[in-house]
């Protein structure tokens, strides 16, 4: 775990009964780590258990040197933001609204933004390329303007960790491109340690520091880009056969 934003050691996850045993990582500020693989191989399950929102079934997460258990929901709060895959429905919220909500784990009972909490919420906005409809009910913008409001409400958290599940599922080809290169600038300038699961293959490889495998309920591989992107493992995690990997790949 040296010099660990964040690290799991033995951890099990699953909802009932264990899914996935054993999953070990330490991932250091300004690293991405991804996960992939098929889809329910329970990516998701695993960041939901990292982020706090499942139980777990054996190991622990540690935050630093901490366990993530020993932590209030604040201290939580200050250190970890999440980006799921799960659609918010706020009420009568604009997307300047949704995103000032990233700043409540520094503003106090009342919730009362400071002009430094409007300024990181300004800055997060235009990173994003949302000042155009910051204004605009989030009710009302498309799936793919959603998706950037939530990534700029994580950022504007100023996390240490930074969690997303599937973030770039409803962007186009431009918006991926300018939400991994926002991604990785936040890693690297403020030294982030980002976990995020994807499925386009092309884009982890090139965003990864380093990646996991999950097929049938376990680890299947970990390692570097350039021991996981091979054409034996890709072909195997996803089950696809010979003559159509070397169709389409």
């Amino acid at each position: 775990m040296e010099n660990a934003k964040i690290s799991a050691d033995s951890l099990s996850v699953g909802y009932k009964k264990p899914l996935i045993k054993d999953i070990c990582f330490n991932v250091r500020g300004g690293e991405i780590m991804t996960l992939i693989g098929p889809n329910g191989s329970g990516k998701s399950t695993i960041l939901k258990t990292i982020a706090g929102y499942l139980k777990k079934h054996g190991g622990d997460v540690y935050f630093e040197d901490s366990s993530a258990e020993k932590l209030s929901p604040n201290e939580k709060a200050k250190k970890l933001s999440v980006v799921l895959t799960e659609r918010i429905k706020p009420e009568l919220m604009t997307c300047r609204d949704v995103v000032e909500t990233g700043r409540y784990p520094y503003t106090g009972r009342f919730g009362k933004l400071e002009q430094n909490d409007r300024d990181a919420v300004n800055r997060a906005v235009e990173m994003v390329e949302m000042s155009e409809f910051a204004d605009c009910d989030f009710s009302e913008v498309s799936d793919g303007q959603r998706q950037r409001v939530m990534l700029a409400r994580a950022v504007c958290q100023e996390p240490q960790i930074l969690i997303l599940d599937e973030p770039t599922s409803y962007l186009d080809i431009h918006h991926k491109i300018i939400f991994l290169e926002i991604l990785r600038k936040l890693a690297a300038e403020n030294k982030i340690a980002v976990i995020v699961s994807m499925h386009e293959l092309d884009l982890a490889e090139k965003i990864s520091d380093f990646t996991i495998c999950i097929k049938n309920g376990a680890v299947a591989h970990s390692g570097k880009p350039e021991e996981i992107f091979t054409d034996d493992i890709i072909r195997e995690l996803f089950d696809i056969p010979d003559e159509l990997y070397k169709k389409y790949f």
